[in-house]
C-alpha cells in the first residue's frame, strides 16, 4: 500500500459557517467518493482557508461526515493580490494501491480555475 496525496478544493459563495460546513463536507465527500476511499484511508488531512474566511475552520466539516480518527488541521492561504477569494482547499494523505496517475484531484465550482491541469 502506497501514500498517496489527494487535493481538492472549492469556491465559497459567502463566509458563513453553515455554507462553509456543507461545500467542505461536498468537497470531501466527492474525494472519497471519487477515489474510492473511506475514512480508513486517510492518513491526515491539511485544510487551508483564504484569508479572508473567518466563519469557521473548515477541518469541521469533515468530523460531521465520519472523519473522527484522523489528525486534521488548518491554516491559512497566502494573502496574495488577484487571489480567487473564498477558497477552501484540502490535501489529504491517504494509503491506496492506485497509481498517482489515477488519484482522482476535486475542484468543485469556480474551484477548478485553480488546477486546470488536473482538476477532474
Amino acid at each position: 500500500m502506497a501514500v498517496r496525496a489527494v487535493r481538492g478544493a472549492v469556491q465559497l459563495e459567502r463566509d458563513e459557517s453553515g455554507h462553509m460546513n456543507d461545500q467542505v463536507k461536498e468537497l470531501l465527500t466527492a474525494i472519497l467518493e471519487r477515489n474510492d476511499l473511506t475514512s480508513d484511508d486517510l492518513i491526515s488531512i491539511w485544510f487551508t482557508a483564504t484569508p479572508d474566511l473567518h466563519s469557521d475552520f473548515p477541518a469541521a466539516a469533515a468530523r460531521g461526515i465520519g472523519i473522527v480518527d484522523v489528525p486534521l488541521i488548518c491554516a491559512q492561504e497566502l494573502d496574495i493580490a488577484g487571489a480567487l477569494p473564498r477558497v477552501v482547499r484540502i490535501m489529504a494523505h491517504i494509503e491506496s494501491d492506485r497509481p498517482k496517475s489515477e488519484i482522482a484531484h476535486v475542484y468543485l465550482g469556480a474551484a477548478a480555475a485553480l488546477r486546470k491541469d488536473i482538476a477532474q
